[in-house]
């Protein structure tokens, strides 16, 4: 997906006990779908390597309607939209076409750079559909900015899983609960799909130095203090704790080791260096980017598309 900037910024204040932060995102409309931003916000843009995070949906898009992201380019990190409902058509510079659907990983890495696009595939578009899902960009490490381009698909069946006592957990990322997902990122990354029911106490590990809960459905509790659906909980580094789902909930866990340095963002390029932002919004706007086979339409820079 395309960022350009919030008007609004996030809601943030700091808690006791094993949260350090809670951002509450502020939602706006994308022309018959509703986002909201959760990272980056005004007091904390990283948690791990991930630099952006929105919540897209719950919409129902009307008959005829659907979504476009026109061809945009990346570079310098990874992209992953996950879905809880809905279907996506992903489409890139290496010739990629692969639908996005409800528990299954795309993972795209843009490294030196790459185009892509995520429309709403024409049967949805003909009979009208739902989408909710989450998009995350992932900052590379320093190593691995400048990477070839690649792109892996992981059906939903795929992933490893874990359920138990009302818990069950599907691993995007990283380790959890004695299972390790198949993905190869560039750095320690922690990404999980917990669905709970009413009751249910999930152990939050503290293998990740840096990890944070977002509630997508439900009611949580943490430390004897609820928290709604919509809330990105920061959570101390190293503080055990335990989730208890006060009603039928979802929550993604996400997180891994500190970046390398810091990161700049503009518009869709992730760097350790303005420098290489410069060239790639040149290199952007000179179309010297691979062009999307078969969708080749060209957005041009935006005046001001955030920091």
């Amino acid at each position: 997906m395309s960022w350009h900037e919030t008007p609004t910024a996030s809601t943030e204040h700091s808690v006791a006990d094993s949260i350090e932060l809670i951002v509450v995102p502020r939602t706006r409309d994308l022309g018959g779908f509703e986002v909201a931003r959760i990272l980056p916000s005004a007091q904390r843009r990283l948690v791990g390597p991930f630099i952006f995070l929105d919540r897209m949906g719950p919409s129902r898009f009307e008959v005829g309607h659907g979504m476009d992201v026109r061809p945009h380019p990346h570079i310098g990190l990874a992209t992953m939209t996950y879905l809880f409902e809905g279907e996506i058509m992903h489409r890139d510079s290496l010739g990629t076409e692969q639908p996005i659907q409800p528990g299954a990983v795309n993972w795209m890495t843009a490294g030196r750079g790459i185009t892509h696009s995520e429309r709403s595939p024409e049967v949805m578009r003909a009979a009208g559909s739902k989408l909710f899902g989450m998009q995350a960009w992932i900052a590379l490490s320093k190593a691995a900015e400048e990477s070839a381009p690649d792109f892996v698909h992981y059906p939903k069946n795929h992933l490893p899983a874990v359920e138990d006592d009302g818990i069950k957990a599907r691993v995007l990322a990283g380790s959890f609960g004695g299972i390790k997902s198949p993905l190869v990122t560039a750095s320690g990354t922690l990404y999980v799909d917990i669905e709970l029911t009413p009751g249910a106490r999930c152990p939050i590990e503290t293998t990740y130095e840096e990890r944070a809960l977002f509630i997508v459905e439900g009611e949580i509790e943490l430390d004897g203090h609820a928290h709604p659906a919509g809330e990105l909980l920061v959570l101390k580094p190293e503080a055990p704790l335990t989730v208890h789902s006060m009603t039928r909930s979802r929550v993604m866990l996400l997180g891994g080791d500190p970046m390398d340095g810091p990161r700049h963002i503009w518009w869709n390029f992730v760097s350790s260096s303005k420098e290489r932002i410069e060239q790639a919004k040149a290199d952007w706007q000179a179309k010297r980017f691979d062009a999307v086979p078969g969708d080749d339409e060209f957005i041009p820079l935006p005046d001001q598309p955030g920091p």
